[in-house]
């Protein structure tokens, strides 16, 4: 069964696309301010960041980063050629090749973090408002999850 969309609803999808556009022209824009593309900082800032117990390879990052291995081989040559990040040989499988980010590297992404994170402070009470706005508009009357492809796959027998 279909829900009705209504206007809020529109108004409150498109405030909250345009709180995250905003923050993401943001952090273009400091990105090429250091030096970098913006898919170079996502991925030292993935690198750096991975969960625990995670290892820092090319196949790792390409799935946190959701692009296709190629480009996450392409976005580390880059770097390494930067001088950002290194590659290493892995322990037990000497073909296993994983990533760590350099002396520069670090430093860059630490900068690139601290602005970032300011800007969050900033405007992130915005986002958040645009957030819970839309989360509010898009439940339904008994409060259940809105209908995406997701929910309607998991509900069908």
């Amino acid at each position: 069964m279909e829900t009705a969309l209504t206007l809020a609803d529109y108004e409150s999808l498109a405030e909250l696309r345009y709180q995250i556009r905003r923050f993401l022209r943001f952090s273009e824009d400091a990105c090429r301010a250091a030096g970098l593309e913006p898919a170079q900082h996502q991925m030292m800032l993935a690198l750096k960041g991975l969960p625990a117990g995670s290892r820092p390879r090319i196949g790792e990052l390409a799935d946190r980063l959701q692009v296709q291995h190629h480009s996450a081989v392409e976005l580390a040559n880059r770097l390494a050629a930067g001088g950002y990040v290194r590659r290493q040989r892995g322990g037990q499988d000497r073909r296993e090749v994983l990533l760590a980010l350099t002396p520069k590297g670090e430093r860059v992404l630490r900068e690139l973090s601290l602005s970032h994170r300011g800007e969050l402070h900033t405007q992130g009470p915005v986002l958040i408002a645009a957030l819970r706005r839309a989360i509010r508009a898009g439940k339904n009357l008994d409060g259940a999850r809105p209908h995406s492809r997701r929910a309607r796959r998991t509900q069908q027998p």
